[in-house]
């Protein structure tokens, strides 16, 4: 800080007490470029081969990239059947086996993060698992330290009509309520679908509007919002305290879905627009400071099956901790 600028602030302290205290050292912090991020997290999607070969050499690469934070995905040993079996019909086309535990036992994964200094804020599941398993994913919220369980996506069947995703939105009410009595937080991971006009009504609005806040709360995917043809701060800045997680994804170029974006095939078509952050279009920038200011608390990067993991997800980590 040169000496005009020293001058200036402390005139301003003088003049305005407390209020402009606050206001300058806000404005010293700018200045002195402190990192706005400390906390940096991914998504273990990112890389399920590394995983399902080594999960302990995987949860050490990232802890050495940087990474405090992981974010899991189901289906774990106590996930509903229907969970299971749907998995198990997916794994030929996503071309590996493990998820949840990679075959571990859930003491066996704790142990691995506490000796790597990771935790384990959020966990993906099933709507059924949320619907009548709670008690287990309560109990691995205590093994484990997850504070969020999290859907990652309404199932085809319960999102068909205005009529459904207003159902949809009492069941979150009531696995809200579960999940708070067991010590979790719940929250909807949003994907491409619900952010379009129907009849004229915003299904994903529908959603917002009718659930407790208290209760429900989101994880904004970046790249499915984009896709869907929404912006992401409006959301942020409309529903303050209700988004609390976010996918932090790039894109090579700005796509849409080919559709409505409400099945996995429109989803995969857009997987190879998929890039490593900071590398693409959207403008992080602007989005991660206000989605600070609109309440967010953990950002996952987030890289679907990223081809070489260890060099994509250490410079995803290095840009956004360069955001002010």
């Amino acid at each position: 800080m040169d000496r005009k600028d020293f001058i200036e602030k402390t005139a301003l302290l003088s003049a305005a007490g407390v209020f402009a205290s606050d206001l300058v050292i806000a404005q010293m912090a700018t200045t002195n470029n402190s990192v706005r991020i400390d906390k940096v997290g991914v998504q273990l999607f990112s890389l399920p081969y590394l995983l399902e070969k080594d999960f302990k050499a995987a949860i050490a690469m990232l802890s050495q990239m940087g990474y405090s934070e992981i974010e899991l995905f189901g289906p774990y040993p106590y996930s509903a059947d229907s969970a299971k079996e749907r998995w198990k019909s997916l794994i030929p086309m996503l071309g590996f086996a493990g998820s949840g535990y990679f075959g571990r036992t859930e003491q066996e994964i704790g142990a691995i993060l506490n000796e790597f200094n990771m935790t384990v804020p959020a966990a993906h599941t099933d709507l059924e698992s949320l619907r009548t398993n709670m008690g287990e994913l309560g109990t691995a919220g205590d093994n484990l330290g997850i504070e969020y369980v999290i859907l990652p996506a309404i199932p085809e069947e319960e999102r068909k009509t205005l009529d459904g995703y207003k159902r949809i939105a009492e069941v979150f009410n009531g696995i809200g309520a579960q999940a708070k009595s067991n010590g979790l937080k719940f929250a909807y991971h949003n994907h491409g679908y619900g952010l379009n006009e129907v009849d004229g009504q915003v299904p994903m609005q529908i959603i917002l509007d009718n659930t407790d806040p208290d209760l429900v709360f989101f994880e904004m995917d970046l790249f499915w919002t984009i896709a869907g043809r929404a912006d992401p701060i409006t959301y942020l800045r409309n529903n303050p305290n209700r988004y609390h997680l976010m996918h932090v994804k790039d894109m090579n170029a700005k796509v849409h879905f080919s559709g409505d974006g409400s099945d996995a095939g429109q989803w995969m078509e857009l997987f190879p627009h998929m890039t490593t952050a900071g590398d693409g279009v959207i403008d992080l920038e602007a989005i991660v400071p206000a989605a600070q200011e609109a309440g967010v608390h953990h950002f996952f990067v987030e890289q679907d099956k990223v081809n070489e993991p260890e060099i994509a997800l250490k410079k995803s980590l290095d840009y956004l901790k360069t955001i002010k």
